[in-house]
């Protein structure tokens, strides 16, 4: 809501600066609709959500929900003032922004941020794919709860695994470039930790001298590489009889290999448009606010579109789940 204020006398100059022109005081106030909503679930929740789960009680994560409550309050996140050049009334008072990464309204500013970076390491001239590798539903619940560890574990085997893949392809030993992101969310919020790459399409050979460019990548030989590489990092990285299980059950659950996408025909073909197309993959909110439908305080409800159906579905969650779900991507 925007409250104005005309309590000083309104400059009538007929011509004014090309920079600024009058404004009345203007103060900022949270904004309504579906934003305070979001903000709302937090300020309602956050507390007896940190009690029940421990592994939120830290600095970290009361900075980031601390400052996304305070996003567009002037008084509390500091603010530029405005004001006429010509008669000096009246002042325009703009709210400085929180960038948190859990904040919904200063999502853009953090995918810009992302896609600005991002383009400036992509060489012009390199075909880049966007790769996504993924882990079976059934490790999940493991990597929740060693989160730590298994996420770094599989941030390394990707990389080692395009390389033994477009080396197999090529037939001889080839090193290609990435850039990775560990996303841990579906669309539907639920943790799914998956990679992203963009990747280049073949990579130098073993002297570093020649290009080899990957035109036909096989993607039964990418899902059969992956699930060799991951099972095979998880079983090195936690070294337990449960996980030694799970590798085993998913050997022979999956015996053509775990999922792999490659995008390829809509994928933008010039490189400063890849890292935009991948942006919204990767460090877009999982749920933006106009997703969400319905809040009556203890449930929140709000829809997607699910990669299964290809429909868009509607899911309502208890408050716990829903701020577990939107946290658990910022840490």
């Amino acid at each position: 809501m925007i409250r104005v204020l005309l309590s000083a006398p309104l400059c009538l100059h007929s011509r004014l600066s090309s920079r600024f022109t009058w404004w009345p005081e203007i103060w900022i106030m949270p904004l309504s609709g579906d934003w305070s909503v979001f903000k709302r679930i937090f300020a309602d929740h956050w507390d007896p959500f940190q009690r029940a789960h421990p592994r939120y009680q830290t600095p970290y994560y009361d900075n980031l929900v601390a400052k996304m409550l305070a996003c567009g309050h002037a008084e509390k996140m500091g603010y530029v003032a405005y004001r006429c050049l010509h008669c000096g009334q009246g002042k325009h008072l703009v709210s400085m922004s929180c960038k948190s990464s859990l904040c919904r309204r200063c999502a853009k500013v953090y995918v810009d941020n992302w896609v600005s970076q991002v383009s400036r390491v992509l060489h012009e001239g390199v075909m880049y794919r966007h790769i996504i590798l993924t882990v079976p539903a059934m490790f999940r619940t493991t990597f929740y709860q060693n989160a730590a560890v298994l996420l770094r574990a599989l941030m390394r085997c990707g990389v080692q695994c395009l390389d033994d893949f477009y080396s197999e392809v090529r037939g001889k030993a080839l090193k290609g470039g990435s850039i990775t992101v560990i996303h841990t969310h579906g669309r539907n919020g639920q943790y799914h930790p998956h990679r992203h790459l963009i990747a280049t399409s073949g990579g130098y050979d073993e002297a570093g001298e020649c290009w080899e460019h990957g035109q036909y990548l096989p993607y039964p030989l990418l899902r059969r590489k992956w699930q060799w590489h991951l099972l095979s990092t998880l079983r090195k990285t936690l070294e337990t009889d449960a996980m030694k299980r799970l590798v085993d059950v998913c050997f022979r659950q999956y015996p053509n290999g775990v999922v792999t996408n490659v995008q390829k025909g809509k994928v933008p073909s010039q490189y400063q448009s890849l890292a935009r197309y991948v942006a919204k993959y990767v460090v877009s909110p999982p749920i933006s606010v106009k997703r969400i439908d319905r809040y009556d305080g203890e449930r929140v409800t709000y829809h997607y579109r699910s990669h299964r159906t290809e429909r868009v579905e509607h899911e309502t969650v208890d408050v716990d789940t829903f701020i577990g779900r939107m946290v658990q991507l910022c840490g």
